[in-house]
């Protein structure tokens, strides 16, 4: 199929990248120049693993990006809008929804033969046919359903494998008006045989997102108040705790040689500090309002935020133990990408401890394999940046993991090089406690 993608962001450029590499003819829709020189010559604005290798398969191929929208909706039978929704802290920013959708419907004007319009952008139920599509029909001329379709097709793509996920997904949500907008869309997924599919109206694909999202994210929440109060009321570890959650019927089946083997899911029951990225605390709060403004107030979710946004005190708490004031203290933060393999620092538990630490009078030096860059935009001068994990580490107090870099594996090593040694405060319980002297960590007491 010919498909157009409006916008090449995160989602839009992956998406756009592995339809190509499926065999459609992909043009993907980007208003900064700057970045659709760079998508023509094979260099992927953002970074994320197997990104670059398809770029460098597919651009020139049958895959690309273009500024004319115009053009490239006439050119195709399927275009997916991937714009960005961010939340202002009462809903979600439609503002380059309605604006994608506008530019569609005008192109539509003088189109003669049906056309898919797909939203894959996260929006709260009702977006689809309450917000895009009069705005597409006024703009058009046209009527949906008739002279074009209209679909919601959920993205379920994790920062860091999102080439894998959307290559090997464990499901697909399409979402449409009517019979035809549904077929429509599924010969875009076509190429994934086997997978299953969940077909439906747009409203409750739009749901689905947002309780994938959701549900993950109070798991998360659930992991860290458990973990909380195991440290409060001593000599319980969270990390035990857990494990055996882990292993119960609920969550792992039996191997055939007997051992078990736990589901992917049980990796957001464990105890840390915090949640970030792009999605989940955005997604969880944008549906604690749609709820609020719908009169059906989401008292749980209301809770899994609140819990989050007060978890890295725990790690300030921890490193207190230690030092009657944090002023002057030098602190060596690893990890400050909200989640390894992304240099995204988008609501990563990193500022808010940096920024508490700093304000303690704390002095920071800070580690991130990628990210330096990005934490440069957020904190400037106001830390100092290590080149590698040993700089890091050295001169320093105290250390604060934050986040579960591979590379990180190696602190225990290097920490036995350091004398004194300096506290650890592991803040996503990753490490062995029995290799680091003085080892501190969410969820865990000696009392």
């Amino acid at each position: 199929m010919n498909i157009s993608i409006i916008g090449a962001g995160y989602v839009g450029l992956v998406t756009g990248a592995c339809l190509a590499d499926k065999g459609h003819q992909v043009v993907c829709v980007e208003v900064d120049p700057d970045k659709v020189a760079k998508i023509n010559r094979g260099i992927p604005p953002i970074h994320e693993p197997g990104l670059p290798e398809l770029l460098a398969k597919n651009i020139k191929r049958n895959l690309r990006a273009s500024a004319d929208l115009f053009q490239a909706v006439r050119d195709t039978d399927v275009t997916l809008i991937a714009v960005g929704t961010p939340f202002d802290g009462a809903q979600i920013d439609l503002t380059y929804i309605k604006e994608a959708a506008r530019q569609i419907g005008a192109a539509l004007q003088n189109k003669n033969t049906y056309h898919l319009i797909v939203v894959k952008s996260t929006v709260v139920p009702g977006t689809t046919e309450q917000v895009v599509r009069p705005i597409l029909e006024q703009a058009s001329g046209k009527h949906a359903g008739i002279d074009f379709g209209l679909g919601m097709n959920p993205e379920f793509l994790t920062e860091g494998i999102a080439v894998r996920d959307f290559m090997l997904p464990d499901r697909i949500v399409l979402g449409g008006i009517d019979q035809k907008s549904l077929d429509e869309l599924e010969q875009v997924y076509h190429p994934f045989a086997g997978v299953p599919r969940i077909r439906t109206n747009t409203q409750t694909a739009e749901m689905i997102k947002y309780v994938s999202n959701a549900l993950l994210a109070t798991m998360i929440s659930f992991a860290n108040e458990i973990g909380n109060l195991s440290a409060q009321l001593g000599a319980i570890d969270i990390v035990d705790v857990m494990r055996a959650i882990h292993i119960n019927n609920y969550l792992s089946v039996a191997s055939p040689d007997g051992a078990r083997v736990v589901a992917p899911i049980t990796s957001f029951l464990e105890a840390g500090c915090g949640f970030g990225g792009s999605c989940l605390p955005k997604d969880v709060q944008a549906l604690i309002a749609h709820g609020h403004n719908a009169g059906a107030p989401m008292r749980l979710l209301d809770a899994v935020i609140q819990i989050n946004q007060q978890q890295h005190r725990q790690v300030i708490g921890l490193l207190k133990k230690h030092f009657a004031s944090l002023r002057g203290v030098q602190i060596a933060i690893l990890g400050l990408a909200f989640k390894p393999d992304t240099d995204d620092m988008r609501e990563s538990p990193a500022i808010p401890i940096i920024h508490a630490l700093r304000a303690e009078g704390a002095r920071i030096q800070a580690y991130d394999p990628i990210a330096t860059a990005e934490a440069r935009k957020i904190f400037g001068a106001t830390i100092e940046y290590c080149d590698s994990l040993a700089d890091a580490l050295q001169n320093v107090q105290a250390v604060v993991l934050v986040t579960r870099w591979d590379e990180f594996y190696n602190v225990p090593d290097l920490l036995q090089q350091i004398h004194p040694a300096p506290v650890f405060v592991d803040g996503r319980r990753m490490l062995d406690k029995q290799k680091i002297s003085r080892y501190e960590g969410i969820g865990l007491s000696v009392l």
